[in-house]
């Protein structure tokens, strides 16, 4: 069991996972408060709850999960001082994992679903322990873990989205960029922003593609935010890394996701690298690297990357 490789706690403040939400929202009392520039902790609840996948052995049935009550995200936690017009940056500063992860096949939930007969492969369910950065898939095969965060959003600019979803707010992305090290940026549309995080996963390959695809764990996560003026045309979540920077679209169908990412990247290179939009379209055909991340969600989310070796000094 680990949670941290980077040495014990930077914060005094752990906000743990005795409130969760299966929606979010700007509805419910916020559960904590976080100042920009404060390193702070979170803890977040396996993606079908914490009663399930205690032992190795241990096999879901048709009861244990209902669909859409999955993803329970902790929060909503306030950012001190965001409003509309804010862009909140999350620093990931590392995504802990602990207990045993798992990953299923759950009829008509995948790529493959036979929406007809839900017939396909049963409900089946593989238990995994993940411990120093390696996913023991068998007694022969290890996996090397990539720990991410599934779910992270703030509440959007009217009612609630469910945590199974995702949109402009963030949500159930799940990106795996959204990792160790890397800064997520969104929109705030709400005082406070309503930060909230979930579906920890210890690996996720492209397209999550069995639906439970991912090795879905419980997670400690150490995070800091801050804020500034959104740029004029943030709309969706920006992610950057020390080697790219990267636009999100989510969307039915999964070319009009891919679409979204391109269109957000574009505005980004026009904006704040001074590259004209037909050149900034022109230089994506050569360089963009973009994929498709999950498509199992109620919207598919995709990720237009550029490299930053290539980016114009600001």
């Amino acid at each position: 069991m680990e949670v941290f490789t980077k040495g014990p706690a930077l914060s005094g403040q752990v906000i743990n996972k005795n409130v969760l939400q299966y929606a979010i929202g700007a509805k419910e009392s916020f559960i904590a408060e976080v100042a920009p520039g404060e390193i702070f902790e979170v803890e977040t609840e396996l993606n079908i709850g914490g009663h399930l996948i205690n032992s190795i052995d241990e096999k879901l049935t048709e009861s244990d999960v209902t669909i859409p009550f999955v993803n329970p995200a902790t929060g909503p936690i306030s950012v001190r001082g965001a409003k509309p017009g804010d862009m909140l940056t999350i620093n990931v500063i590392e995504v802990g994992v602990h207990g045993l992860g798992f990953t299923a096949l759950w009829p008509g939930i995948g790529i493959f679903p036979d929406w007809v007969r839900r017939e396909e492969f049963g409900i089946q369910n593989r238990n995994v322990v993940v411990e120093n950065g390696v996913v023991h898939w068998s007694d022969t095969l290890k996996l090397e873990a990539k720990p991410m965060i599934g779910v992270i959003g703030v509440a959007p600019v009217a009612g609630s989205v469910l945590t199974i979803d995702n949109g402009t707010h963030g949500g159930n992305m799940d990106v795996q960029e959204v990792t160790n090290g890397n800064k997520l940026m969104m929109p705030v549309f709400q005082e406070g922003a309503y930060l909230h995080v979930g579906d920890v996963h210890a690996l996720q390959g492209d397209a999550e593609c069995n639906g439970m695809g991912a090795i879905e764990i419980r997670g400690h996560l150490r995070l800091q935010v801050s804020l500034s003026p959104a740029p004029r045309r943030l709309t969706w979540p920006r992610i950057e890394t020390p080697t790219h920077i990267c636009t999100v679209g989510c969307a039915r169908p999964l070319d009009d996701a891919l679409r979204i990412a391109f269109e957000e990247m574009v505005y980004w290179l026009e904006e704040d690298y001074g590259i004209a939009g037909p050149e900034a379209y022109m230089l994506l055909g050569q360089v963009a690297e973009a994929r498709c991340t999950q498509m199992v969600n109620p919207k598919f989310t995709y990720i237009c990357k550029f490299p930053k070796q290539y980016l114009p000094r600001r």
